[in-house]
């Protein structure tokens, strides 16, 4: 993960997903995420980062719980939830929040 710090200065939306592989909820936003990119394609990019195999980047952004959604754009935190969304819900936060 050297390159993190690259990819959320991007000047596209970036929709970063701290997950665990042992976390239930984390199994069930998978999906969710994948119909997000679907349907907003190139407009965002979506990443998942494993928490417990990048300790030092969820310690940074202090992930205290799994799963947690950040949304970066050209570096800058625009959003943070934790939990489960809709799909809705996920692509809405990320046209309103980005300006893309």
């Amino acid at each position: 993960m050297s390159n993190f710090d690259t990819i959320i200065e991007s000047d596209k939306p970036v929709l970063i997903d701290f997950f665990a592989t042992w976390c239930g909820p984390c199994q069930i936003l998978g999906p969710i995420l994948k119909e997000v990119k679907d349907n907003l394609g190139d407009r965002v990019s979506i990443l998942k980062i494993d928490v417990d195999k990048n300790q030092q980047i969820a310690s940074k952004y202090q992930v205290r719980g799994v799963p947690t959604m950040i949304l970066f754009q050209n570096g800058k935190q625009l959003w943070r939830q934790s939990g489960v969304l809709t799909k809705e819900q996920i692509i809405q936060t990320i046209v309103e929040k980005s300006n893309k």
